[in-house]
């Protein structure tokens, strides 16, 4: 008896010994479907893998931008997920830590962000969504390039976020550079959309529930829009096609960070690997519609339609420089404002 006592205080000690000794990391991350795939799948395994416990504190980039500039001299995170815009903000404010060079080992190019501070976890591409039905109906070719939106046949057919927007600001920045401009001279975008995208809009429409409501209901047949966006109307049943223009999609990358001063590095570092990894970021593409930032991941046609895969399209995506874009915003959207949606 004396033996079965001794035993069972051993157990109760080692039992509060090991909790104690867990270890927990804070991840800042997308709401919504993204939340519930980490919680109900990506943090479960990796909980099992390391032993460590996951708190997930949800919300837009811009949320976990905020987060991390208002923590900034006592950083609560220790990973943050970020679009590659606000996340150029994050490393050029000393936010992020550098990731673990073997974490890229079998990512594309396009997964390492300036410095190698963050690295993606999933690619989506901004370009040109249509109704393949209705194009068919009309007797239209698919859409080929960025030019394609100042068509007068689709006038009235058109939908474009505004620039307040990620995919809005990819539409201006693309119709610049193919109007002999770019990020560093904005003036061909505007005066293009001014004097004859504009034309075309039926609506500027930021909400992607709405544009889908708008592409279903046969408001619109073309659309700046976002690949992950179009799979997931499409997989409901919508006739959707995706053009990626021949002067390349514009590059939208997922991306995540350990934070600075994290009092468990190893676990933040871990957690990247673990995200980067072959089984999850085949789930990010079949749940999330995030192509793939590992090479080695495997999608059928039907998992990977619409989504930017293998290095013909990842390497012909655009790259945009941030620290430009990030400095010039305000400036853009007020002109946006004034000049565009007046």
């Amino acid at each position: 008896m004396k033996k079965l006592l001794i035993a069972a205080s051993l157990l109760a000690f080692t039992s509060t010994a090991v909790q104690a000794e867990q270890k927990t990391l804070y991840v800042g991350a997308y709401g919504g479907s993204t939340e519930k795939l980490f919680k109900e799948n990506i943090i479960p395994q990796w909980e099992k893998q390391s032993g460590a416990k996951v708190v997930y504190v949800p919300g837009n980039s811009t949320d976990t931008l905020a987060k991390l500039r208002a923590q900034a001299s006592s950083q609560e995170l220790d990973v943050a997920f970020i679009d590659d815009g606000p996340m150029a903000q994050a490393i050029g404010f000393g936010y992020c830590d550098t990731v673990k060079e073997d974490t890229f080992g079998s990512l594309y190019n396009a997964a390492r962000m300036p410095e190698g501070k963050a690295v993606g976890v999933g690619i989506i591409a901004t370009g040109i969504s249509y109704n393949t039905k209705m194009f068919a109906d009309k007797g239209w070719d698919a859409p080929t390039s960025w030019k394609d939106l100042a068509d007068p046949k689709y006038k009235g057919l058109l939908a474009v976020p505004p620039i307040t927007n990620g995919y809005g600001l990819h539409a201006l920045i693309a119709t610049a550079m193919v109007n002999g401009g770019g990020v560093d001279n904005i003036e061909p975008g505007f005066k293009q959309f001014e004097d004859v995208i504009a034309k075309n809009v039926l609506v500027f429409e930021p909400s992607s529930g709405k544009m889908s409501e708008l592409f279903q209901n046969g408001e619109i047949a073309i659309s700046v829009w976002g690949s992950g966006r179009l799979k997931a109307l499409a997989d409901s049943g919508f006739s959707g096609g995706f053009a990626y223009p021949k002067e390349g999609g514009v590059k939208l990358l997922v991306a995540a960070c350990p934070v600075v001063d994290s009092d468990v590095p190893e676990l933040a570092q871990d957690f990247l690997k673990f995200v980067t990894s072959p089984a999850t970021q085949k789930l990010f593409a079949v749940k999330q519609g995030w192509a793939p930032v590992n090479k080695s991941v495997e999608l059928t046609a039907e998992e990977s339609r619409a989504l930017p895969t293998g290095a013909g399209i990842v390497d012909n995506l655009i790259n945009i420089d941030y620290k430009v874009v990030n400095a010039a915003r305000g400036d853009w959207t007020k002109q946006w404002t004034r000049r565009i949606e007046n």
